[in-house]
């Protein structure tokens, strides 16, 4: 009991100080004129072990490339409502409703295809009119959500898979001193210094991702609640001139 209680508080040592010798390398790297920050990145992804290191840089790229889709399609999305309404109001007011449609049908976005589904439906009568918008913008909600679930797995997935490079340096570092016979912290220092690259380039993967995945729910629930609002502007406007 007592030879496992010294090597935990060992391991604990090292990885102590492996912390602050890699914290001081980084110092030093940045101080330094001659290396960079790139340069000193790829220093560290190869010292990490590139095999773990390129698993969380996978889901940093995937969890990027969904990220960057989600923000160019939502931000075709979000149009200008207050002039699209105002062109539908006219229109209907005129009771021009195929002028309405063509409007709805060449704008872009959500709240321009609900109302082009609203409109089609008039001549049914306003209940089926709202059950149709009702029902649109959940198909639409939905699109807007797209992808969404890939970025949590990415989110969840890199970190995870840090912490599988930090359990192998530990397993690493057993066996360094299995096979040295001796508990020593240099003897370990190689293992924990790639349990601890692996563990913080999954965090920071993890970060980069999550801060991009609230942009992008912050950014869908803007349009939705654009969707319900206008929505209901839209109905009131079909009421008011007796359209449907």
């Amino acid at each position: 009991m007592k030879k496992l209680f010294a090597l935990i508080a060992t391991m604990g040592l090292a990885m102590f100080a492996t912390t602050q010798v890699v914290m001081a390398q980084a110092e030093e790297a940045a101080e330094a004129s001659g290396e960079g920050g790139i340069t000193l990145i790829k220093r560290y992804f190869i010292e990490g072990d590139y095999i773990f290191m390129s698993l969380p840089l996978i889901c940093l790229i995937l969890g990027l490339a969904f990220c960057i889709e989600r923000i160019i399609t939502l931000s075709l999305a979000d149009v200008n409502t207050k002039n699209l309404m105002k062109s539908v109001e006219t229109a209907v007011n005129n009771k021009d409703v195929e002028k309405a449609k063509q409007i709805c049908k060449a704008t872009r976005g959500p709240i321009a295809s609900i109302m082009y589904q609203g409109l089609s439906r008039t001549d049914e009568g306003i209940d089926i009119v709202e059950k149709s918008v009702s029902s649109y913008g959940s198909v639409q909600m939905g699109l807007l959500e797209k992808g969404l679930s890939w970025i949590s797995l990415f989110i969840a997935l890199a970190p995870m898979l840090g912490f599988f490079g930090t359990v192998i340096g530990m397993v690493q570092a057993f066996d360094d001193i299995a096979s040295a016979g001796a508990i020593s912290a240099t003897i370990v220092a190689a293992g924990i210094k790639v349990a601890l690259l692996t563990t913080v380039f999954g965090l920071i993967v993890a970060i980069i991702l999550q801060i991009f995945y609230n942009f992008i729910v912050a950014k869908i629930e803007g349009i939705v609640n654009k969707m319900e609002d206008n929505s209901i502007t839209f109905i009131d406007i079909l009421v008011k001139n007796k359209i449907a």
